[in-house]
């Protein structure tokens, strides 16, 4: 891999990277979205809380530096501590809270292969940085393959793996009653999604999941993304169009024998590119990502 924005993309996945950022300034904003369940928005990636009679229920922590914070943020909505966290993926900004919430007694629910790269150094070659195993008690303690059933605070709360998409470990969280989706990062609302090919992520995978949430989707579904504001299945629909259309792009260009420097030179996305090239994405990472992922 070359010429990726290196900052950019430790920033997401990397512990080390945590202590060069200033969190003082961070809020964490809480909405509620259906009668008991939140949506939790700071820095990195977005969150669901479902509070009731059996206790709280967590969809992903962010950074570590801002444990204190979510924690007090929940504090505003239930005195119940949290028991169980669901990870959708093994990224930095989805797990850095994992070791505080595992220290105050949560249990920490994620995919089979999010355990193996938080439990295993992980090398990125696109930043030359190698990532140590996680902490003890910030390493997922169930884990599963296919899918897992929660039945919590009067709600059906479905996990399910979709594959190789954004990492090899994703989880997708259906709450069924209220119709609300946590999609991780396979879904980066209103910009161009993060392909993480050293984690066998995979373009198609992303579509593929996107596709799989609107089948199961009501008109009326709200849907959480990784990253970006609350969406609707339209939102999401609109979005899987224009990768199905930059990936055709892409493929064109990789039929016609063009290389990675001579594909983004080429600018295949630029019909997208400002407005969905300004957010974690810029257009020639998100270039970059998409020819790899379509060439391995």
């Amino acid at each position: 891999m070359t010429r990726l924005s290196t900052a950019l993309l430790a920033a997401l996945v990397a512990p080390i990277s945590w202590a060069q950022q200033d969190f003082s300034q961070v809020q964490i904003q809480t909405t509620e979205i259906s009668d008991g369940l939140y949506m939790m928005v700071g820095a990195g990636g977005n969150l669901a809380l479902s509070v009731g009679e059996d206790g709280a229920f967590l969809v992903d922590d962010q950074y570590a530096p801002l444990s204190d914070k979510i924690m007090a943020a929940i504090s505003e909505v239930t005195d119940d501590d949290v028991e169980f966290l669901v990870n959708t993926h093994w990224h930095g900004d989805h797990t850095g809270g994992n070791e505080a919430f595992g220290n105050a007694g949560a249990v920490i629910v994620a995919h089979d292969n999010t355990r193996v790269r938080m439990t295993t150094e992980q090398f990125f070659e696109i930043f030359s940085m190698s990532i140590p195993p996680a902490a003890a008690a910030a390493v997922p303690i169930v884990t599963f393959d296919d899918e897992m059933t929660f039945h919590w605070n009067g709600e059906t709360i479905r996990a399910f793996h979709v594959g190789t998409a954004h990492t090899d470990g994703d989880l997708i969280l259906h709450f069924e009653n209220a119709d609300v989706f946590h999609m991780g990062d396979t879904y980066f609302n209103g910009m161009y999604p993060f392909i993480d090919v050293g984690s066998n992520g995979d373009i198609n995978g992303i579509i593929a999941a996107g596709y799989r949430v609107l089948a199961m989707a009501g008109p009326n579904a709200q849907i959480i993304p990784g990253h970006g504001p609350l969406a609707t299945p339209d939102d999401l629909r609109d979005w899987l169009q224009i990768l199905r259309i930059t990936r055709e792009s892409m493929r064109d260009l990789i039929d016609e024998g063009l290389s990675e420097d001579e594909v983004v030179a080429a600018r295949p996305t630029a019909e997208f590119d400002e407005s969905h090239g300004g957010g974690f994405m810029n257009p020639e990472n998100y270039n970059r990502l998409l020819y790899q992922s379509l060439t391995r």
